[in-house]
């Protein structure tokens, strides 16, 4: 008999910029969302390569170096394991809406980023 695997809904930031990164995982952590972090979008998409359990959302930078959010938004739909996981862009930029929109985002988030906003968009995508 197989033993049952609980998977725990987690979160994965994207985001150069580490105070970012790790202020929105304590955030959520407190919050009760597990959250895993990448500095780039190369990373991210070796962490979803690997991952057993796929996030139950990313929270998307979309201006990083190495690999941008653009760049990882394009090659996470190119693969069928990825591309169903949901993605809000979080952006400094004025046109946050519309790059969402340009990438095909479920949500977006601008930065600075407010507590609750945070929190609120996880909930809207994730249980725990």
């Amino acid at each position: 008999m197989n033993p049952i695997q609980v998977v725990v809904a987690h979160v994965l930031v994207v985001d150069d910029e580490p105070a970012i990164r790790e202020l929105f995982a304590e955030i959520l952590m407190d919050e009760g969302y597990p959250a895993t972090c990448a500095a780039d979008g190369r990373e991210a998409l070796s962490y979803l390569a690997q991952a057993t359990a796929l996030p139950c959302l990313i929270l998307l930078d979309l201006n990083m170096p190495v690999m941008s959010g653009w760049d990882f938004r394009l090659a996470q739909l190119a693969d069928p394991r990825m591309a169903s996981v949901p993605v809000v862009a979080v952006s400094a930029g004025a046109t946050v809406v519309q790059q969402a929109k340009i990438i095909n985002a479920t949500g977006y988030l601008a930065k600075p980023v407010e507590y609750v906003d945070l929190v609120t968009t996880v909930a809207r995508y994730c249980q725990h």
